[in-house]
């Protein structure tokens, strides 16, 4: 089976700093991966390549064999902006600082994309909107506003706006980092969920190391803009081969 994710030798620079060399990844259909590493090391970049958010200069990548640039030679990320659209239809992220709509209800933060960009009628997206809030337990929150919720419940409803898009990929960019540790469990419980439950392809960037270990098929170690050390949770996290991901785990587990 071919990987729905496959970056080839993309090397990404901000000005001077060259943050992804020659980078080499894939990922299956279902798989849940998770990346791990210092701050710094290129993982965010990674996932806000993935979702057009930054260009790369070097190398190719493609999601479910669609390019992230056109035929027509225009070279990486010099796709137009109708080819990005399609690519971005089928990747959902979850940031760390929420990103609702302030001025829109709960419910409305939900079908506004289906609606504008999927061309859902308002029913169908609504329906669908219910059906993902009860998932995330805020259907009775759904004519809330963000200012009136949490942050665990306004991590939740991003969780939920980002499903509603019928993502085949679904990006976490350390979607915990920003609450406060007492609400720290009930977004990993609704990840927990989406993991086990739905055959959804999944990367996470995450400090929380428990959970990683929990959820992952597999985890990918990052310094320094590339892959250190990969492979499967238990031996990543109890016997890694590499010094520096040694060093790393044992500065993160204590």
């Amino acid at each position: 089976m071919n990987p729905i994710i496959r970056f080839s030798n993309v090397t990404k620079r901000f000005g001077a700093l060259t943050v992804l060399r020659d980078f080499d990844f894939e990922v299956k259909q279902g798989e849940k991966v998770t990346l791990i590493g210092p701050s710094g090391s290129g993982k965010s970049t990674v996932l806000r390549i993935l979702m057009t958010l930054e260009p790369f200069q070097e190398g190719t990548l493609t999601l479910a064999g669609m390019p992230y640039h056109e035929p027509d030679g225009h070279g990486p990320f010099k796709a137009r902006e109708k080819h990005l659209r399609q690519i971005r239809s089928h990747v959902g992220m979850v940031f760390q600082s929420f990103n609702l709509f302030p001025h829109m209800t709960v419910l409305r933060n939900v079908i506004e994309a289906p609606v504008r960009v999927l061309g859902l009628s308002r029913n169908e997206a609504e329906c669908r909107a219910v059906d993902l809030l009860n998932m995330v337990g805020l259907a009775d929150k759904k004519d809330h506003y963000p200012s009136q919720l949490s942050g665990g419940q306004q991590q939740r409803v991003a969780i939920a706006r980002a499903l509603a898009m019928r993502p085949r990929v679904l990006l976490f960019d350390e979607p915990t980092s920003a609450l406060d540790p007492q609400l720290v469990g009930e977004v990993l419980g609704v990840i927990r969920s989406l993991a086990h439950e739905h055959d959804l392809t999944m990367l996470l960037v995450t400090h929380e190391m428990r959970f990683a270990r929990e959820v992952s098929d597999r985890v990918c170690f990052f310094d320094k803009g590339q892959i250190v050390e990969q492979g499967e949770p238990e031996r990543i996290f109890s016997s890694p081969e590499q010094p520096r991901t040694r060093e790393f785990l044992a500065s993160v587990l204590g």
